[in-house]
C-alpha cells in the first residue's frame, strides 16, 4: 500500500456476491505452485499465458498484531490486479492494514490505484473481522469493493486509471514501504497468521481459482536480509486452489523482486 511519505504498496460480479464468498473455505491441501521470493510480498499470484485479468476476489480474517513497547511496524492484506511483473509500474488493489505505531496496534482499510497514492477509507475493521474484497477493471475504470462481513460495513468506489495493469492477479500479505525521495521496506508487523479463502480470478469469459490451468500460479515468500526482522510464508493451497494461509516467521533466504 502507498500513503505518501508514510507507506507505499504496489466489469465483474456485484459486491453483494462477496458476502457469500466470505463464508467459503477450501478443504484439504495440495502441492503449491512454483515459489519465488520477495522483499515485501507473501501469498500467491497468477499470470502468464498472454492473459489479461479483469476481476479478482478473495476473503481473509483481519489478524491481531503483537506490538513491542515503543516499536513501529506494518502489515497489509489485500487482493489486486497487476504489479507482479518486475517491470510493473501500476497495481489496482484493496485491503486492510494491521500496524504497530509506537507500540500501539492500529487497524484500518484502504485502496490503491498505483501509481496514485493509497486512500484510507471509512470502514471500521477490528481483529477477527472477516473481510471480503473484489477488484474489477473495465476499460480504464477500476472498481474496488470491501465488505466487513462481521460488522456489516461496506465500501465501494469506481475511479479512472490511465494505464491499468491487468497482467496478473494477487492475494497478498505485505510489508509496506515508507517513501520520500526513495523507498524502504518497513519492518513487518507480527500478525501471526491469516487465512485467505474464496479466491477467484477472471480472464476474458473464464473464471477460476489460483490453480486453474488457464494461467500460471506462483507462491511468494517474503524474505528479509536482516535476521532480526520477520518474514512471511504462504501455506500450500487447498485442494480446489481457493484458499491458503500466510504466517509470519524468520526465513533465512534473502529477499528480492516485487514492488
Amino acid at each position: 500500500m502507498t500513503t505518501g511519505l508514510r507507506i507505499r504498496r504496489a466489469a465483474g460480479a456485484c459486491a453483494v456476491s462477496l458476502v457469500a464468498l466470505a463464508t467459503a473455505a477450501g478443504a484439504g491441501t495440495s502441492k503449491s505452485p512454483p515459489s519465488t521470493t520477495s522483499g515485501n510480498w507473501s501469498g500467491y499470484a497468477v499470470s502468464g499465458h498472454s492473459r489479461t485479468f479483469t476481476d479478482v476476489t478473495g476473503s481473509w480474517t483481519q489478524p491481531a498484531v503483537a506490538c513491542r513497547d515503543g516499536s513501529s511496524s506494518s502489515s497489509s492484506f489485500w487482493v489486486g490486479l497487476g504489479g507482479f511483473a518486475p517491470t510493473a509500474t501500476g497495481v489496482e488493489q484493496v485491503g486492510t492494514s494491521a500496524d504497530c505505531e509506537s507500540g500501539e496496534p492500529v487497524y484500518y482499510a484502504w485502496y490503491e490505484l498505483a501509481p496514485q497514492p493509497a486512500v484510507v477509507v471509512k470502514l471500521d475493521v477490528a481483529p477477527g473481522d472477516r473481510l471480503a474484497a473484489e477488484v474489477s477493471v473495465t476499460g480504464k475504470a477500476a472498481t474496488v469493493w470491501l465488505i466487513d462481513v462481521t460488522q456489516g460495513g461496506a465500501f465501494a468506489t469506481t475511479r479512472h486509471v490511465d494505464e491499468p495493469d491487468l497482467s496478473s492477479a494477487e492475494w497478498i500479505a505485505e510489508a509496506p514501504s515508507a517513501c520520500a525521495t526513495s523507498c524502504r521496506v518497513l519492518p513487518l508487523a507480527n500478525f501471526g497468521a491469516t487465512k485467505f479463502t474464496a479466491t477467484s480470478v477472471t480472464s476474458g469469459s473464464h473464471t477460476g481459482t489460483i490453480t486453474d490451468a488457464a494461467w500460471s500460479a506462483s507462491s511468494i515468500e517474503l524474505t528479509t536480509r536482516r535476521p532480526d526482522l520477520a518474514g512471511a510464508s504462504p501455506s500450500h493451497l487447498s485442494t480446489d486452489g481457493s484458499s491458503f494461509t500466510v504466517a509470519t516467521g524468520h526465513p533465512q533466504k534473502h529477499g528480492h523482486r516485487r514492488r
